[in-house]
């Protein structure tokens, strides 16, 4: 249906007040949403359905309305409550524009949309972006519309058109299902009617125990309630005619003697005096031994025999279901006009003719199996079963036995059985387009979880699968594959293990990684193209029927391949190829994100590690560095050491963290280390001055940076070198401070220290400093936050580990110490970067340590600084 939604300045209608009038005025379209009318127990179905448009599309709320001459919320989520299953009128709904449109309404900026900004929803806030998809009918009327919305304006991609159009196809499917079923069910309670309306009942005598059941039709028959009948012959015979007890009884003693047939017809007379008419049959069942068990039957009155059995055969040929019966023999005895048209067969065709020999696919099949069952048992049975052509469609069959063979009602449910299996399978896609999503939105290593594909759309949507992924110098690789049969895996592995190194130019995989474009080729083409050799008889051992290549498409450029193979007797649906596509363009834009990831991880490192260089190495001062990158790509940032010698001699130890976690604080990282290192250098300032000078440039250079800092200089007159001691003098701008291992191991408590206001906030803040005096062979480290937070843990948890391991620690050599305490506290991929600076005061009465490496200071400063 096209519905016209022009804007013409004649109709001074706002758009849903006009799409809400041609709505209205089609009948057709109206009775075909009345008749898709959910009622509450459909509701779960189509809840599902609106909220896996929302999570998929990542968006705060969606629905799925039904328009007749208002709107039925059928389903939704994310909604406020109450709103599911009320009415609204149809001209203050953006589905009605949906509706009434010709395709797709996709709404960026709902407010400045001319089509919608006028409607209640809009104008409330409600909806700031929209997109919405028509819900067609049988026979194309539209019928309602699924949408998405969120309550700020966003853009809609090609994908979230494409995922909301399969989700709207999956809901018709799910309210044509609800509908059928009802339908069905309707049919089969007037089926149960007819059956009750012919007044047959049943009879179930255990011959061992004697006790006698019947249904509720037969005592209503006899005229007993249901408690006063004391389930024996006994019962039974009390109501008989006393002229017939003799010979009925006579008869079912035969019966059960023989374990044979048994028929009578006999008087009863009812609690009220009246003489009725009873017809009985029934068959003795035998045990293992040959001796009756059971003796079972059924009976129906027959005081108006004629009218009785016409009225009988006016209820069978008045059922909307098929109906036969068969003799013993298997033979047809009657059959209905409505078995006549779904058999396809007149009943002068059918009488009198062996099942077995007219409809021979049911030899050996349910319909066998189960006929032959209950008779055997005497028991009815149910059941659902596919007969091949000429019916070539699905039925509901139940089977009553009876003296005379068998009595069989069936119906036809070819469309339920269609409208189930389109229902599964749509969710079957759409689990899988769950999963993929899943799993690449919960992990950076895209390659991986692009490897994993196959697992998770074989067999759902291929009979097997490889994934193939494009290196960053262009050359393809298989990295991925899954066979739905466990006997095949092995030998799909070792195809795509060597398919790539025989694939020629013309191959569907060679075509679609150079056009971009889904490619689609016979399964022996695919083998044909293949040079002679090992993928060529591996494919072939495969057999597929056919394959189909589908791009992995990123940002102007394809990073990989998904090839489906279907193998012969498999249905190439559209739809899964349209689910395929979609899982192809998901994993390309996780594939680029992730290169585009690490492209960012690798500048923000490559930039910081530029910045760190090496220490300084003064005579019986050793000093050791480390630099260690957060182990997600973009939390690295702005942690920072150095080490320098000042002009007067003093050695100066540096550590700091810029606000942020981007290459933007990488950036700002150098310029801070910059400042700092020439103000200290050229000043030779102390550390609260250092900082303050810092802090003063980072106004003057209008630098909206934020950093933590603290800096330690160490000093010693003749005097204390004489003693054996160093002081180590240190300011601190928000940062953790020192910590120091004595020459004992134990580390010292830098008692009551607080840190100064950070730097960027405010320049004429007081900075102070503190002093420590510390014994050679002393060693100071210095560290970021990086080494210490843990999310699962405080900040204080995280510095008692740290003086536990520099405890542990505290006599192994500096470079050692460094590496250790990195790998106990941060396993090597720490949550947020690490820098460390540490200092060992060695003896100055010795040598230099050999571990501690070479004396290595600038020429211009002084060969005995101050600090050592």
């Amino acid at each position: 249906m096209e519905i016209s939604t022009d804007l013409s300045v004649t109709d001074r209608r706002h758009p849903g007040e006009r799409a809400a009038a041609a709505l209205i005025a089609d009948p057709e379209r109206l009775a075909e949403a009345r008749r898709l009318l959910p009622t509450h127990g459909d509701a779960h179905a189509l809840d599902r359905l609106a909220e896996l448009a929302a999570r998929l599309l990542g968006t705060t709320a969606s629905q799925v309305a039904l328009l007749t001459d208002v709107q039925f919320l059928a389903a939704g989520g994310g909604l406020p409550p109450g709103l599911v299953g009320g009415e609204s009128p149809l001209s203050e709904s953006l589905c009605t524009v949906t509706a009434a449109g010709t395709g797709v309404l996709a709404v960026t900026d709902a407010r400045h949309d001319p089509r919608v900004r006028d409607l209640p929803p809009v104008v409330s806030g409600q909806v700031g972006a929209y997109l919405g998809v028509p819900l067609a009918g049988r026979n194309g009327q539209v019928i309602g519309a699924l949408c998405v919305f969120d309550p700020d304006p966003r853009d809609w991609s090609d994908t979230d058109i494409a995922t909301v159009r399969q989700l709207a196809e999956s809901s018709v499917t799910q309210l044509e299902l609800s509908a059928t079923v009802r339908e069905y069910e309707s049919d089969r309670m007037r089926w149960g009617l007819a059956i009750d309306s012919a007044g047959i009942g049943t009879f179930d005598l255990d011959v061992v125990t004697g006790r006698l059941t019947w249904d509720d039709r037969l005592l209503t028959m006899f005229g007993y309630e249901d408690t006063a009948f004391e389930e024996t012959i006994d019962a039974f015979n009390a109501r008989v005619h006393p002229d017939d007890v003799p010979r009925v009884t006579e008869a079912m003693a035969a019966c059960i003697d023989t374990c044979g047939e048994f028929e009578a017809q006999y008087r009863i007379i009812r609690l009220d005096g009246e003489t009725r008419w009873v017809h009985a049959r029934g068959r003795a069942i035998a045990d293992a031994g040959g001796r009756a068990v059971r003796f079972l039957g059924a009976a129906y009155d027959t005081t108006g025999e004629r009218e009785g059995a016409a009225r009988v055969t006016r209820v069978l040929e008045a059922m909307p279901a098929g109906f036969y019966s068969l003799d013993r023999e298997w033979r047809f005895t009657h059959v209905n006009a409505e078995a006549e048209r779904l058999l396809g067969r007149t009943r002068e065709q059918l009488l009198g003719r062996v099942l077995w020999d007219d409809w021979p696919a049911a030899i050996n099949s349910i319909f066998e199996d189960s006929y032959r069952t209950a008779v055997r048992t005497g028991v009815p049975v149910s059941f659902d079963a596919y007969y091949p052509a000429p019916l070539d469609g699905w039925f509901e069959l139940r089977a009553w036995p009876s003296p005379d063979g068998l009595s069989v009602y069936f119906t036809e449910v070819t469309e339920r059985r269609r409208m189930q299996d389109q229902a599964e399978r749509s969710a079957r896609r759409l689990a899988v387009l769950a999963q993929v999503s899943a799993e690449l939105a919960g992990t950076l290593d895209a390659p991986t979880a692009a490897a994993h594909l196959p697992r998770l759309v074989v067999p759902t949507l291929a009979d097997f699968a490889v994934v193939t992924l494009v290196d960053p110098d262009g050359r393809p690789r298989d990295v991925g594959s899954w066979h739905s049969d466990p006997a095949s895996r092995r030998l799909l592995e070792r195809y795509a293990s060597v398919r790539l190194e025989s694939m020629p130019a013309v191959s569907p995989v060679a075509r679609a990684l150079i056009s971009g474009e889904p490619i689609r080729e016979h399964g022996r083409t695919v083998i044909r193209l293949l040079p002679s050799g090992e993928a060529q008889d591996l494919l072939s051992l495969l057999g597929p029927d056919s394959a189909v290549v589908l791009p992995m498409r990123g940002r102007g450029r394809i990073l990989g391949l998904l090839t489906l193979y279907f193998a012969p007797g498999s249905t190439v649906v559209d739809e899964d190829l349209a689910t395929a596509q979609d899982v192809a363009d998901r994993a390309g834009l996780a594939l680029d994100n992730a290169r585009l990831y690490n492209a960012q991880q690798q500048l923000a490192e490559g930039l910081q590690r530029s910045l760190l260089t090496e220490p300084p190495q003064p005579d019986h001062g050793e000093i050791a560095v480390r630099y260690l990158p957060a182990a997600e790509a973009a939390r690295v940032g702005g942690d920072w050491y150095d080490a320098f010698l000042q002009p007067g001699g003093a050695t100066m130890l540096v550590i700091g963290d810029v606000v942020g976690h981007d290459t933007e604080a990488a950036a700002a990282m150098g310029q801070l280390r910059g400042l700092l290192r020439g103000i200290a250098t050229y000043s030779d300032a102390g550390p609260a001055e250092v900082l303050r000078g810092l802090d003063t440039s980072m106004t003057t250079l209008q630098t909206t940076t934020l950093a933590t800092a603290a800096v330690a200089r160490f000093e010693q007159t003749p005097e204390e070198r004489e003693r054996g001691i160093t002081r180590m003098r240190w300011a601190n701008a928000g940062h953790l401070p020192p910590l120091v291992v004595n020459p004992d191991g134990s580390v010292a408590e830098l008692a009551s220290w607080r840190g100064d206001l950070l730097l960027g906030v405010d320049h004429e803040t007081q900075r102070r400093e503190s002093v420590v005096t510390l014994d050679r062979g002393a060693t100071v480290l210095l560290y970021t936050d990086g080494l210490v937070e843990r999310r699962d843990a405080d900040l204080d948890a995280g510095l008692v580990r740290l003086r536990d391991t520099l405890i542990e620690l505290a006599d192994r050599p500096l470079e050692e110490l460094l590496d250790e305490v990195l790998e106990r506290l941060v396993q090597g991929r720490p949550e947020d970067d690490v820098a460390l600076v540490a200092v060992r005061l060695h003896r100055q009465d010795l040598p230099r340590p050999a571990e501690a490496g070479p004396n290595d200071v600038p020429p211009t400063v002084p060969d005995e600084p101050a600090t050592t």
